[in-house]
């Protein structure tokens, strides 16, 4: 079982990792947080294995705290650190997570860079390995909006229609996934070897860079989907993260929504979700006797599954007049699939309403519907 020390441990990155860590079995976490004494720490260290020392102060009511909370409370860190290690031999990694701010020279940049300066102190003369982040913007689920992450706050806001100030669209971001970031702590406590840059700083990949109008017209485009039912691409990469991030704003009254639902004498339908890309996702009711379709097309295709009920598709070869039918229902999880050049139909041949999922590989376009009437 490892011992593990979280300093910062309810700040955002430190929730975070704890949550992660705590789904696993071989690893205790030990936190420390701004209200801890820091007399505290000495007696901590004894017990633990590795440190995480995420705590620090970035928005003081004193700027004199720069240099308590930053600089000050990294060298007494590594003071009990050191003597551990000369004591027991013992010498307990420490990542720490300082700023690309600790460059410039403003009373913040100044604190970062002197506890930056201790740990690789303490590196250098105890041999304790020290894995030092100057980290970008980090962005992700639980940071603090309004305060100093412009992805915390434009998510925030725009989440519940709250206004949002862009003073310079043009402006550059580069960003790293608090997911990333942990997933990255969580190798190095597990024995992985160091990655670090031409300074000696420890790097996160994937970065990400964007400005701060496509930031703030990406974050918009995810409310506006819930209207347009346009999603965008959401599976990998920049857009996932930033999507599950958005997501992760939503007050508790917006879990859900609504989409239109159409209906006429023959049952309902309802759109649920279009892609740029990947077709649309839509699903449609049926009364028993009723039949829906009978028409062909010529490159869209679509998948149906019945979920309800007890259907019947019949198919007939536009040129050379095949027929063939088929019969499912919603006890076996069978995919029908039109096919072009086939007209088609589908009847509930049941007694219940018949519910039906659907997919076609295109957004329907009312003006190439690529869908032309001929009953079977």
């Amino acid at each position: 079982m490892k011992k593990v020390l979280i300093t910062g441990v309810n700040g955002f990155v430190g929730k975070n990792l704890q949550l992660h860590l705590a789904e696993r079995k071989d690893v205790q976490v030990l936190g420390f947080t701004r209200e801890s004494d820091v007399a505290q720490l000495p007696g901590l260290l004894k017990e633990v294995d590795f440190v995480f020392h995420l705590a620090g102060v970035n928005r003081p009511k004193d700027p004199h705290e720069f240099a308590t909370g930053n600089a000050e409370m990294t060298q007494i860190l590594c003071r009990a650190v050191g003597a551990v290690a000369e004591e027991t031999g013992r010498k307990i990694p420490v990542v720490c997570t300082s700023s690309t701010q600790a460059a410039l020279d403003n009373p913040y940049g100044r604190s970062k860079r002197t506890a930056e300066e201790a740990l690789f102190a303490l590196q250098r003369s105890v041999g304790v390995p020290v894995h030092v982040f100057r980290l970008p913007n980090v962005f992700g689920k639980w940071c603090k909006p309004n305060y100093n992450s412009a992805v915390a706050t434009f998510c925030h806001n725009i989440a519940r229609d709250l206004p949002i100030q862009v003073n310079d669209p043009a402006a550059a971001l580069t960003l790293v996934y608090v997911d990333d970031v942990v997933e990255r702590f969580i190798q190095l406590l597990d024995g992985a070897d160091a990655l670090v840059d031409a300074d000696g700083f420890a790097v996160v990949v994937p970065q990400y860079t964007t400005t701060v109008g496509e930031l703030a017209a990406q974050i918009q485009s995810f409310k506006d989907s819930r209207s347009t039912l346009m999603t965008a691409r959401v599976g990998t990469g920049w857009i996932r993260a930033l999507y599950a991030t958005y997501v992760s704003y939503l007050p508790v009254e917006a879990f859900t929504y609504t989409v239109p639902m159409y209906g006429d004498p023959r049952g309902m339908f309802a759109e649920m979700l279009k892609t740029p890309d990947c077709g649309q996702f839509s699903y449609f009711t049926a009364h028993p006797g009723i039949t829906r379709g009978g028409h062909y097309h010529h490159t869209k295709t679509e998948k149906f599954l019945v979920i309800k009920g007890q259907a019947r598709f019949k198919f007939r070869h536009m040129q050379t007049g095949e027929a063939y039918e088929l019969v499912t229902s919603g006890d076996k999880a069978e995919i029908v699939e039109t096919v072009p050049g086939w007209t088609h139909d589908i009847t509930n041949i049941g007694s219940d309403e018949m519910i039906v999922m659907l997919w076609a590989n295109e957004v329907f376009d009312r003006a190439r519907p690529d869908t032309f009437a001929c009953p079977l």
